[in-house]
């Protein structure tokens, strides 16, 4: 189950550091959800959203969004709903 995380799967120009992207991510969010819920920063550890670590891949020129794409939309189905690819 995906309840404590999110993906995100964007396209960026070369010379803007993945890192960059999370941040501007991370602040606007926060911001909008503590606007839209001001009892939230007070309930959360330490006031903060989001946590500090993230992880980051990239679909470069060869890779097929497409298959990332569908891993993406899958997140949090369960499992009986996805179909299992066979190889024989």
């Amino acid at each position: 189950c995906d309840e404590d995380h999110v993906h995100i799967l964007c396209t960026a120009h070369p010379k803007i550091a993945p890192g960059q992207i999370v941040r501007v991510f991370k602040s606007i969010t926060a911001r909008e959800l503590f606007k839209w819920k001001p009892d939230l920063k007070r309930d959360l550890w330490g006031g903060e959203f989001w946590t500090d670590g993230y992880y980051v891949a990239t679909v470069g020129e060869r890779a097929d969004w497409g298959v990332v794409e569908r891993y993406v939309k899958n997140q949090g189905k369960p499992k009986e709903e996805l179909r299992q690819l066979e190889l024989f």
